[in-house]
């Protein structure tokens, strides 16, 4: 694990992931601040080029409360200088997409290419969220009852990990042995959570949209019920990104199509 500070005396932890030679890839994880090692080497992308996976503030590593995914784009850039990179590639998962877009807007020309996998992806455009019908392909018991957790912040963090375990079956297409022991890696907080959605501009949405953004590649999955189908497909038009999309597939195509992922993300990551 390592340490990049901050111009506020903050720091920021990474770590690197693989032994491939050349540029390394910023990885942005998702959760929000989710313990990074859910990521895990992303199906083995760490065989094509060295990932360097962010610990964001409000998790274990980086002990710091999260200022809100927007100011955390400055860590993006920290990490940047420490390692002497003036322009990087990103990947983020999740939530991580939101420090993503944030990090271009903000701190244009640092970024040369991002890819965004299975991106939170409603609240840029307002797009309706498509997750009953998705659902309903399933007519699985263990789906409908994750749909009933409660949709507000709970007030414990008791109850904040009792709905976290409750809806953890949304974020795959499956729910066997291999996606119950995923959704047991890497934790967060209803702290972490509440920090990480503080101090956001109203007009963020907007900003981002508005931004000259470098080229996008967004990665999304049919069966993605946290992310959506309909709210995907607006946010990859919006940004003017391209797709790429994995059937039968959930919030974690490394996990559940690892070999699909695997191409895409190669051909991305090697591209001139």
């Amino acid at each position: 694990m390592e340490l990049a500070r901050l111009a506020n005396g903050s720091s920021i932890a990474f770590e690197r992931v693989g032994d491939a030679a050349g540029e390394p890839v910023i990885v942005l994880p998702g959760g929000p601040c989710r313990g990074p090692e859910y990521i895990g080497d992303l199906a083995g992308l760490g065989d094509v080029r060295p990932l360097i996976v962010v610990h964001f503030r409000g998790t274990t590593a980086s002990a710091d409360a999260s200022p809100g995914w927007w100011l955390e784009s400055d860590a993006v850039i920290a990490i940047l200088d420490h390692l002497g990179l003036d322009e990087a590639d990103i990947l983020g998962h999740s939530a991580g997409t939101r420090v993503a877009l944030a990090t271009m807007t903000r701190h244009p020309g640092r970024i040369r290419r991002a890819a965004l996998v299975t991106p939170a992806a409603s609240w840029l455009t307002g797009t309706q969220h498509d997750i009953a019908e998705i659902a309903a392909r399933r007519a699985d018991p263990i789906i409908d009852h994750a749909l009933t957790a409660p949709t507000d912040l709970p007030d414990t963090e008791a109850e904040f990990q009792g709905v976290l375990q409750q809806e953890a079956p949304l974020g795959y297409a499956h729910w066997t042995a291999l996606e119950q022991q995923h959704a047991r890696v890497g934790t967060t907080t209803r702290a972490a959570t509440l920090g990480w959605f503080s101090t956001i501009p109203d007009d963020a949405p907007a900003q981002i949209l508005a931004a000259d953004l470098p080229p996008l590649l967004v990665v999304a999955a049919a069966e993605d019920m946290l992310s959506g189908v309909r709210p995907t497909l607006a946010y990859a038009e919006a940004l003017g990104a391209k797709q790429a999309w994995i059937a039968d597939c959930g919030h974690y195509p490394w996990i559940e199509r690892p070999e699909e992922f695997r191409t895409i993300l190669n051909g991305w990551m090697t591209q001139g």
